[in-house]
């Protein structure tokens, strides 16, 4: 492995140092601060380049003589400059801030535009007013208004993604460059990130392992923090957050501060919630009735608290940042949605308040520590992160026997009888990539490894102590052709191993021996397990833009190796009300995908296709058998993890129209279909499988520079159609229709900004049952009307 690492990087090199004459340069603002993002184009050369995070530039390749350079950059006036060829130094350019005042939400659409442009792959890009406008219980729920993306939620606070159906951990989740890592793979486990601190969100629909690495298969989600504070700057934020369907209440204040290189960005976060309410008074589990004192879902409360700091230096030439941040949450389960019977709930002591968090309950730590490095060589630019994570999970629940576990709890155990499960991840994380430019290449060659160790604890079993090692490289090439043909290229390597540690119950169970004899013996769990894979990717891709019109197409084959869940587990899920047991035998997954998009924009409309197109040769996923378990289970139905040829296809689109100048609609809607080819379900869809939906919305947003700025008025009729391609034991889903309601705006009290947000979401208080939701199983319905107001007011020096 070495020696082909080795050899790949003396390839990549030999051929850069290969080039010929090289012009570079870098350009600033008015503060002599780095600018990124500005255009650089040679008219006579008809090349184009854009400034990176350091504001610097190079283009190589270039014939001798004399040349008009054109700097352009939304804000600032355009510059046209004449070189001749070679230029002994670097250029050192100042660009001037133009007198018209432009808004900054028109640089970030420049940006998206340009992102959208140049990614083979379909990405959507929101801000943080994105996340203000749409804020929900958690930063995946905030997401869900985007076409081909839903949540599994649990609760008002907890949710993990699907990206066109797929979610778990074919989906990664990247947190300042670092996959982040929980205990993703249930569907209980929601995501430890504070979407206060989420500056920009890019969501790339489709298989991106080529880049990220074996859990992508599904797609990636990159959690962009904010942007380094500008030279001779001090300020920061407070955001006030108020809820009225679970009476939450919150806030985050920020803190930042910039001399020329050093900088610090703080910031601080606290939620306190209480139990939600739904649209009914009542829901049924295993056909047993159970009644909500008035609406609320009883044991749903929580809170939430965020700690961030980020500070570095930012030279020239080199820019080092270290992120640190603490995530704690603590919210309860729904009492009679727990355990192995509901009706063991005290629901005089739970319904005496609707703000206590009691048993059955989770509490999680997330802790990270990242670096994030650039160094500027010329025509390389190199970028690393190296990070350590730490995601400390504990569940509680009041002991309940089944089996032959003791009717009561043995006092000399060292593990607390109130504590049912506990994982504890330690995770390292390294990056290293190298971006050359070399005449129409962009080239990226890097290296993604990760180490993770995950110890287990509480009185039950589901899923063994594991150690797991992953590794990948990869080269990816983007070429311009011409200034509106881009073509992609990519070759990816992955090696990993995966360790499971043997388990043995803390109690005896009655056997029979071969021989008849009936004895009394601790038995095994979980056995110890070593399994390697390895595989090779692949992605191809082509961009082709013109003023109004523009396609992307990409083909690709992903991977994903199993789990410690899919391989090892052996145990109840609680949660499920079920015994799931893991498949040792399993191989990795494998995808091919197809993905096309299609664009066109006029001045009062525009239109976005984006179909797709999946074939799995052996999906991994949780398959019901006719046994059930009475050793453990208490009676409970077989899960078992097995594999089938999946096909998949669906697609998104977005048309938009311009109805008056201040008037805007739009229309998005997605679909997805799959259909089992093998197995025991062959015929069948896969689970979580999302029904299709279309959300119509109608914006105005009128211009009253002189008293509020930015003001909108915004409402959202979403319209999700029946779910019946379902997977047994699923249950078919009727179709819903919700309202939503956006209204903000920007007022000045003596000079001082304030922003204010106000939702409504599920205006009418519709009762409808989400096909992704953890608890649809219980046919629970989705939360009613809830309304929310954020204020927020920045500040700065």
């Amino acid at each position: 492995m070495k020696h082909i690492l080795l050899l790949f990087f003396l390839v990549v090199e030999t051929s850069a140092i290969g080039q010929a004459v090289q012009f570079s340069g870098m350009v600033v603002d008015e503060n002599n601060s780095p600018l990124p993002g500005v255009t650089v184009r040679l008219s006579s050369e008809e090349r184009i380049t854009q400034t990176d995070i350091n504001g610097r530039f190079s283009i190589s390749s270039l014939v001798e003589g004399f040349c008009n350079m054109e700097l352009s950059f939304t804000g600032y006036e355009s510059q046209t400059l004449e070189v001749k060829f070679p230029v002994k130094k670097d250029l050192y350019i100042r660009l001037k801030p133009s007198f018209k005042q432009l808004k900054e939400v028109v640089v970030e659409g420049n940006h998206v535009v340009l992102r959208k442009q140049e990614e083979a792959l379909n990405v959507e890009v929101v801000d943080h007013e994105f996340i203000n406008r749409n804020l929900g219980g958690s930063l995946m729920q905030t997401l869900e208004r985007l076409p081909g993306i839903s949540t599994i939620g649990i609760g008002s606070g907890q949710s993990k993604p699907l990206i066109r159906g797929l979610g778990f951990n074919r989906v990664v989740v990247l947190d300042k460059g670092v996959k982040h890592e929980g205990q993703q793979w249930g569907a209980d486990h929601g995501l430890e990130l504070d979407q206060f601190a989420a500056e920009e969100i890019e969501i790339l629909k489709g298989a991106a392992s080529f880049v990220y690495g074996s859990d992508a298969i599904g797609g990636a989600i990159n959690v962009k923090p904010a942007l380094p504070p500008r030279a001779n700057s001090l300020g920061g934020s407070v955001d006030m957050v108020g809820k009225s369907n679970n009476n939450l209440y919150g806030t985050s204040v920020n803190l930042f501060s910039r001399k020329k290189q050093l900088f610090f960005d703080t910031r601080l976060t606290y939620q306190r919630y209480g139990d939600y309410r739904v649209p009914t008074d009542v829901v049924y589990v295993y056909d047993y009735a159970v009644n909500l004192h008035k609406n609320h879902l009883r044991n749903t409360a929580g809170k939430e608290t965020g700690l961030h700091l980020q500070a570095g230096y930012l030279g020239n030439r080199f820019r080092s940042i270290f992120y640190f941040s603490h995530v704690f949450s603590k919210s309860g389960f729904f009492a009679n949605a727990h355990g192995l019977e509901p009706r063991r709930v005290n629901t005089e002591l739970h319904d005496s308040s609707n703000r206590d968090i009691l048993m059955p309950s989770q509490q999680v730590d997330h802790y990270k520590v990242i670096n994030r490095s650039e160094y500027n060589l010329g025509e390389h630019q190199l970028e690393m992160e190296m990070g350590h994570q730490r995601n400390f999970r504990q569940e509680y629940s009041a002991y309940v026997n089944h089996g032959y576990m003791p009717p009561v709890y043995p006092s000399e155990k060292p593990v607390s009888s109130e504590l049912e499960r506990e994982f504890d991840k330690q995770v390292l994380s390294a990056n290293i990539r190298d971006n050359i430019t070399i005449g129409s290449h962009s080239l990226t060659t890097g290296i993604n490894s990760e180490y993770q160790n995950n110890t287990i604890g509480g009185w039950s079993f589901l899923v063994p102590a594991f150690k797991q090692t992953t590794a990948g490289v990869f080269v990816y090439d983007k070429i311009s052709v011409t200034n509106n043909f881009l073509l992609h290229a990519a070759l990816r390597y992955d090696y990993g191993q995966i360790r499971t540690a043997a388990y043995t119950d803390w109690f005896t169970s009655a056997i029979t021996t071969p021989e008849g004899e009936e004895i009394s013996e601790n038995l095994l769990r979980a056995d110890n397990l070593h399994r390697t894979f390895n595989s090779i990717v692949w992605s191809a891709g082509v961009n082709y833009n013109l003023d109004k019109f523009q396609v992307k197409a990409n083909l690709g084959k992903s991977f994903r190796m199993p789990i410690a869940k899919e391989l090892a587990a052996n145990g109840v899920n609680y949660h499920y009300f079920s015994y799931e047991r893991g498949n040792a035998n399993l191989s990795p997954e494998q995808s091919y995908q197809a993905d096309l998009g299609l664009s066109w924009t006029e001045n009062k409309w525009s239109v976005q296709v984006s179909p797709f197109f999946n074939y799995f040769s052996n999906y991994i996923y949780l398959n019901p058998t006719p046994d059930h378990d009475y050793f453990y289970g208490a009676g409970n139905q077989v899960f078992q993890y097995t594999q089938s040829e999946v096909m998949r296809y669906g697609g998104e689109v977005q048309l938009g129209y311009n109805l008056f100048k201040n008037l805007r609609t739009e229309l998005l809607g997605e679909y997805v279909y799959a259909r089992q080819l093998s197995g025991d379900k062959k015929g069948f869809t896969i689970p979580f499988s999302p029904p299709p939906s279309a959300l119509l919305n109608l914006t105005w947003s009128p211009k009253h520079k002189q008293i509020l700025e930015d003001t909108y008025f915004s409402i959202d009729y979403r319209l999700t159609s029946k779910q019946h391609n379902i997977v047994p034991p699923e249950k078919k889903t009727s179709g819903y229709q919700v309202v939503n309601v956006q209204v903000g705006t920007k007022v000045r009290l003596h000079k001082q900004p304030l922003l204010l947000n106000l939702q409504a979401q599920n205006l009418l208080n519709t009762r409808y049952l989400n096909h992704t939701s953890f608890y649809r199983l219980i046919e629970l319905p989705e939360a009613g009307r809830n309304i929310i107001l954020t204020i927020k007011i920045p500040f700065n020096k």
